[in-house]
């Protein structure tokens, strides 16, 4: 007798149509109390400064300048807020954090953006996921252990987005992802799938979109 077939959610189309709308900038802090009430879902990108952030976040948004990228790292100060599928009814919330590790960022603003990261890691309800973004040609850097181990001790639920697929050979790419897995394997808030994305070519946007979309899906939203 056979089990009647149910049919799983197709993650991937999900994904698209979420990304396939409005997406418009809504706010920005620099300081905790400037942090807006929360009450939509929440995704935050964190990366080192030029990791590809803003690029990834103007792929995974289908937008030329949704985030704007610089040849100067460290151009994020904030965390910008954007409302995907529209400022007045938004789905979904992505917050773009500073990047950090910029060796020429003085320590005084290294300082102050270290406790803005902290304070909005912090007890932030409607924070569903921090996607971690890591250089795909070099792995990840002392810096982005130390975010690893700030992520841990904040009890944040976190994935690792590879990034610059392009720029790694194709084979060298299974080692890296390898690696990865490895370094997130005993980390008790690391979720344990990571994507490798190209912005240039898109490679691994649509797997990015449908992690996101199954995110929702599972927390109910």
């Amino acid at each position: 007798m056979k089990e009647s077939a149910t049919a799983r959610p197709d993650f991937v189309e999900m994904g698209r149509r979420l990304f396939a709308g409005e997406c418009a900038f809504i706010w920005a802090a620099a300081e905790a109390s400037q942090l807006p009430p929360p009450g939509t879902p929440e995704i935050a990108f964190a990366g080192r400064s030029n990791v590809g952030k803003s690029s990834l976040l103007n792929a995974l948004t289908n937008r030329k300048t949704l985030a704007r990228t610089s040849n100067t790292p460290g151009r994020t100060r904030e965390l910008n807020f954007f409302a995907l599928g529209g400022a007045d009814n938004a789905k979904l919330r992505l917050v773009d954090m500073p990047g950090y590790g910029y060796a020429a960022t003085s320590k005084e603003k290294v300082a102050s953006w270290s406790r803005l990261i902290e304070d909005f890691l912090r007890g932030r309800a409607s924070l569903l996921r921090v996607f971690l973004l890591i250089d795909g040609r070099h792995g990840a850097k002392p810096i982005d252990i130390e975010m690893l181990d700030l992520l841990d001790r904040s009890a944040v639920s976190y994935q690792i987005v590879l990034t610059k697929q392009d720029e790694v050979r194709a084979s060298e790419r299974e080692g890296r992802l390898a690696a990865t897995h490895d370094l997130i394997a005993k980390r008790p808030a690391a979720f344990p799938e990571v994507v490798f994305t190209s912005s240039l070519n898109s490679d691994g946007i649509g797997d990015l979109r449908a992690a996101i979309a199954k995110l929702l899906v599972e927390r109910g939203t």
